[in-house]
């Protein structure tokens, strides 16, 4: 099965930039979004051999998450269930019959830290959702998840350090994450190699590379071993993030 999550930061605005093209020519199982920017009826981008589910903020014009797929599933189940952290549309959880799917929009730390408490909130909540299904069956998180774990996945890590997506804090939770049971898989499949996700659409820093990988595909520990192959497809335009693509052995 193929895996694709990508931030598209803004779904109309890439919709004008070869989306369609770009989403026909991944040809994957299940396509993942994050940062949809949208509210219910204000695009209408539906795929042959597709269903899709939204996840909408309440706020406009912010955040959402999105997720095509070629199989039905069993359930679907939006947010955590707890009224906080649920207004800003950031997760989607299919149920299947092997495994969850999980898709999410980690909130961004912002400037200054100024949102890490609430952050560290969400992380609590999100670790408490994924290891619950766990227990019940295998779960493939992915999405945006706005933290570069290890000094390899960012260009600078000296100058970033305590900035958002890099602080100590939100690494520790990722590490708590790994911990509980769960694979980075990218890190898992290529160990020591250094390619990026995300590039600021300040000082040129895609065509200089500096970018940071923040956009992940985590799968439980006992998936590890099915995973086929893993990319981060740097190769794609159409926004500051790039897709990453997860191909693993797991019956709907």
């Amino acid at each position: 099965m193929k895996f694709v999550s990508w931030n598209v930061n803004g779904l109309r605005a890439v919709a004008g930039k070869g989306f369609a093209d770009i989403f026909t020519s991944l040809d994957a199982d299940f396509v993942c979004l994050q940062e949809t920017k949208l509210q219910e009826g204000q695009i209408d981008m539906e795929f042959l051999g597709y269903q899709s589910y939204w996840n909408y903020a309440e706020k406009k014009g912010y955040s959402g998450t999105a997720v095509y797929t070629r199989h039905t599933p069993l359930s679907v189940r939006y947010g955590f269930g707890i009224p906080e952290h649920d207004t800003e549309g950031r997760v989607i959880t299919l149920e299947y019959g092997s495994f969850f799917l999980v898709c999410a929009y980690v909130p961004n730390s912002q400037d200054g830290l100024r949102r890490l408490d609430y952050r560290m909130q969400w992380e609590d909540a999100l670790r408490a959702h994924l290891t619950a299904l766990d227990k019940s069956k295998p779960v493939i998180y992915c999405g945006d998840l706005n933290v570069a774990h290890e000094e390899i996945d960012l260009k600078n890590p000296a100058t970033n350090h305590l900035n958002a997506g890099f602080s100590d804090e939100e690494r520790a939770k990722f590490t708590e994450l790994l911990a509980a049971g769960f694979t980075d898989s990218w890190r898992y499949q290529h160990p020591e190699e250094v390619k990026y996700s995300w590039w600021s659409y300040r000082m040129n820093a895609r065509e200089r590379n500096a970018g940071w990988r923040i956009d992940y595909f985590v799968v439980s520990n006992r998936l590890a071993e099915k995973i086929v192959a893993t990319d981060i497809r740097n190769d794609i335009f159409g926004s500051d993030h790039c897709p990453v693509e997860l191909d693993v052995t797991v019956l709907i």
